[in-house]
Order: C-alpha cells, then structure tokens, then sequence
C-alpha cells in the first residue's frame, strides 16, 4: 500500500493519523509513504512515523520512506530514523537520449539510502 504525503507536521497530524489509522486496520504488508511532495517534517511527524512503523511491526509488516527531498533526509538522519526506518531515492529521469532498453533497466532500479531492522517483502 502507498500513501503520498504533500504534508506531514503537527497541523495537520490527526487527519494524517486518521489515515494510517485505517490503512493499518487492513494489516498490509507492506506500507509505502511517498515524501516526494512533502517539503518539511516536524517533531510530531516523525513520532506518527515512529507509530507507524511500530504498528506495522507487529504485524510483520515494513514501513518505507520514498523519495524524501534533502531536507527531510537529513531530519530522518539526525533523528536517527534512518537506522529504524527503509527510505529509497528513486533514480532521477533519465535523459531522452539514453536508448529506451536502458532507459527501462536504470529507471526500475530505487537506491537504498538507509536500510533499518525492517526487510522488504
């Protein structure tokens, strides 16, 4: 399952909550939160992150972060975060001059910036 998150701070934390909440009634094996529209994370956001991934934990399931910008990678590692949690940069475009067998092969392959207790599944 995947969730796209274009805000993730303390305003706007119970509706995001609410969200997850229900997601993690399902018990997915799997959670992917895409942070590439999300340009800043709070202190409450990374405890609802922190929740989350413990909830999923239960269950056996994984919590990923995808694509987040610069920022928020640091944030996630000054917090620590990225020992716990799975984040993956996705390969950035590339160029229209790169043959399309190549282009296909480089654009599937996410780069693993931080690998926690978590395995994919």
């Amino acid at each position: 399952m995947e969730v796209h998150v274009t805000e993730l701070d303390l305003a706007c934390l119970p509706a995001a909550g609410a969200v997850f909440d229900r997601l993690l009634t399902l018990q997915p094996g799997q959670v992917v939160v895409d942070l590439s529209g999300c340009r800043h994370i709070d202190a409450a956001a990374i405890g609802l992150l922190l929740d989350v991934h413990r909830r999923l934990a239960g269950i056996d399931g994984v919590l990923t972060i995808r694509d987040p910008n610069p920022r928020i990678v640091r944030i996630l590692h000054t917090a620590r975060l990225d020992r716990v949690l799975q984040i993956v940069i996705s390969p950035p475009p590339l160029p229209p001059d790169i043959p399309t067998a190549q282009r296909e092969l480089d654009s599937t392959q996410p780069t693993l910036i931080a690998r926690g207790r978590a395995s994919v599944k």
